[in-house]
């Protein structure tokens, strides 16, 4: 049974931190290049919390963890940051156009925060398998602010949509309490909710929920290792310390407005790669469709990319994969499809079934490890391999000479995410990619106390 609380979030004053100079996207999605501009752009940018400097001459007394301690007890002292006063959920809206269309979404949902919980309880699952340093990094930062600024991301399932009602009515009754437009020109509206009733029904309808981790794998273990550090501490469990909760958004994936992007696989330094090879190799599984272009006409390469690009989105449900190769031989776009009556259990033996429904798995277990030699060893240590969201990178890294062969993939489903996450498997790394990314600091969540004083304001030095 997922357990959903309101909670007294820390929150930018705007009179004196307008929000679009102050919020972040997510740590992981922040490139040394946007470091430097949401430096650049506020004294009081998250930037020093979420993804701080670090220096040569840092130490044990002065480096980027302490420094940002430092600076969210100053601001919440000076009035840059103020913790609402009432708890509240919080209605969460996205705006954006979908990457590669001229679609526009709204993407809907609220923040609240969720009993943490082991993966075997049965009640969060996960989707993906983490890595030990960004939870390190991240475990030292909240051991020292004790205050959360990034979202995790977790998506269920209502058909009824009953806490989209409640959301829909608390969006219309009053003006957002948020308002922005962030770099990728994605509007991010929030509202304050602190009715009772609808508190209430919102905690209510989400109770008989299972919540699957879309985006924040390593936030989330990162909160139950700082929970069973501050167990360990306090010789017992508190179920009401702030320590046993994170902050989290929750979406209803029957709801509009929620994309999955794709992410395309790069490679670079194959020893002895040759196209041809590897499509004889594949020729027994998948047929195989060229559309060629003449290298010396850029009208001509672009009118093939794009019927590629329909062709590859037109084949999905035949299980498509797209293909780019540096052929100087022959210059050409494929879409590999999986042969009519092929025997999935003898091409990817090593995988489950529901795995075997996946593209990415069809790709690695499929393609690059046995035609290839990509290991998942590999994989992991990215020697061969890069990722791309956008197939123009894709195409660029190719036309280039920085890689020898690129693959691109159709987007997976959210059932498919779901299906495999509350089976108890992970997908492969890079499988999703939910777009757009959750903005870090549009609230915040204080883990200081021991459950006697969970509303407590301060954050302990």
């Amino acid at each position: 049974m997922a357990k959903v609380f309101p909670f007294r979030a820390f929150r930018y004053n705007p009179a004196h931190a307008p929000f679009e100079l102050v919020l972040t996207q997510p740590y992981d999605k922040i490139s040394p290049a946007m470091q430097d501009k949401y430096y650049e752009a506020n004294p009081h940018n998250l930037i020093t919390l979420e993804k701080g400097r670090v220096y040569p001459t840092d130490a044990p007394e002065n480096n980027v963890y302490t420094r940002a301690a430092a600076a969210i007890q100053e601001w919440i002292r000076s009035g840059i940051v103020a913790q609402d006063p009432a708890a509240s959920f919080y209605a969460y809206t996205q705006e954006y156009a979908v990457p590669g269309s001229n679609q526009r979404k709204t993407r809907r949902g609220f923040i609240g925060v969720g009993q943490l919980e082991e993966y075997s309880a049965g009640v969060i699952y996960r989707h993906e398998h983490t890595l030990s340093g960004p939870k390190a990094d991240r475990l030292e930062l909240l051991r020292h602010t004790q205050i959360s600024t990034g979202q995790l991301f977790l998506i269920y399932s209502d058909a009824q949509k009953r806490v989209d009602a409640i959301l829909h009515d608390a969006e219309a009754s009053s003006a957002p309490a948020t308002e922005m437009t962030e770099e990728y020109g994605v509007i991010h509206r929030l509202w304050v909710i602190s009715e009772p009733e609808r508190v209430k029904a919102i905690a209510q309808a989400m109770g008989d929920q299972k919540l699957v981790i879309a985006d924040g794998h390593h936030r989330y273990e990162t909160a139950l290792n700082y929970r069973n550090e501050r167990r360990a501490r306090a010789g017992q469990i508190i179920p009401e310390a702030p320590y046993e909760r994170a902050m989290m958004t929750f979406i209803n994936t029957t709801g509009e407005g929620l994309t999955i992007l794709p992410t395309h696989r790069v490679l670079s330094k194959l020893r002895d790669f040759n196209w041809a090879d590897l499509r004889r190799h594949l020729e027994p599984w998948f047929e195989a469709e060229t559309i060629a272009f003449a290298d010396d006409d850029d009208s001509d390469k672009a009118k093939a990319r794009g019927h590629f690009l329909q062709k590859l989105s037109a084949a999905r449900s035949r299980r498509a994969i797209g293909v780019y190769p540096a052929d100087k031989q022959k210059r050409a776009f494929y879409v590999l499809t999986l042969r009519s009556g092929v025997d999935l259990s003898r091409l990817l033996p090593s995988v489950s079934p529901l795995q075997r429904e996946l593209d990415v798995v069809l790709l690695h277990e499929g393609i690059l490890e046995p035609g290839l030699g990509i290991t998942p060893q590999s994989v992991t240590a990215e020697a061969n391999i890069t990722y791309e969201r956008d197939a123009s990178a894709a195409f660029d890294a190719v036309d280039s000479g920085s890689a020898q062969i690129s693959f691109l993939l159709n987007p997976c489903d959210v059932e498919q995410v779901i299906k495999i996450a509350t089976a108890g498997e992970v997908m492969p790394q890079k499988s999703t990619d939910f777009y757009p990314k959750l903005m870090s600091g549009i609230t915040m969540y204080s883990v200081y106390g021991s459950g006697a004083d969970v509303s407590a304001v301060n954050i302990a030095p």
